[in-house]
């Protein structure tokens, strides 16, 4: 068994990623700081550099609860500190009280800026403030292009990390059973549809698995992935805890609403 066969086939390029990054430390003694990564990104990374005592490594997305966070691989003579990340704070400024921002506008209003994803972690939406993380090289570029939200006009502010709201995930745990792993059949049990009405949610590109759009009903989960139907929330699949006396798989997954 080889390394690629613990990951799926699509996430094979980026593991070919995660080894230039583990040979550039181990082979040059330089340290590499990735883009912003997704939990699963995390996780993969984890898993292909495991217990090494020539690369060590460190997540950090702005504040301790972050989920999206820039990796950085280091030789074990370099003390890393949050400074290494190279990470932007804003919030922005606007009239709460005739403006309502959500997160995908928000999203989209970055994006529409012409950078990619990677460029930004975590965006913080609460109690009428709005705060997003980026990378320090684009932080001049939005401050002077970002301002507007949707039709609604905005003033992006640098802010310090210690000003940022910390959002923690709550997954309202819950078990269930499946007859199979695929992802119509998974949805069907976590969101409470039809396999008809799951199947038409992915032919319609509105569901994720690991932050990914998946357009086949017959895509195989795993243990620890992500999936998301646009408007009703995220799910996480915890556990598959075995077979039922009636040949059922039994799962334990989270919900956020």
């Amino acid at each position: 068994m080889t390394l690629y066969d613990h990951f799926r086939k699509e996430e094979r390029p980026f593991i070919d990623h995660v080894l230039d990054w583990k040979e550039q430390v181990e082979m040059r003694y330089q340290p590499k700081l990735t883009e912003f990564l997704d939990p699963r990104q995390q996780e993969m990374i984890r898993l292909v550099i495991g217990n090494n005592e020539d690369v060590n490594i460190t997540f950090f997305g702005g504040y301790k609860e972050a989920e999206r966070a820039r990796a950085f691989l280091y030789p074990s003579y370099i003390e890393p500190s949050e400074d290494n990340f190279d990470i932007a704070c804003f919030e922005l400024r606007y009239a709460t009280k005739f403006v309502q921002i959500e997160h995908p506008k928000l999203l989209g209003s970055l994006l529409h800026l012409g950078l990619i994803r990677d460029k930004f972690g975590d965006l913080l939406v609460a109690d009428g403030r709005a705060q997003f993380i980026v990378t320090k090289e684009v932080s001049d570029y939005i401050k002077l292009n970002l301002t507007h939200v949707g039709k609604s006009p905005v003033q992006a502010e640098i802010i310090k990390p210690n000003e940022l709201l910390h959002i923690s995930l709550d997954w309202k745990e819950t078990t269930g059973t499946v007859s199979s792993m695929r992802l119509d059949t998974v949805l069907s049990e976590v969101y409470r549809m039809s396999r008809t009405k799951a199947t038409e949610y992915i032919d319609h590109l509105l569901v994720k698995v690991n932050w990914k759009v998946i357009e086949k009903n017959t895509f195989e989960l795993k243990t620890g992935d992500i999936l998301s139907v646009r408007g009703k929330g995220r799910c996480k699949i915890i556990q598959i805890e075995g077979f039922t006396k009636k040949d059922k798989i039994r799962i334990r997954y989270g919900k956020l609403d």
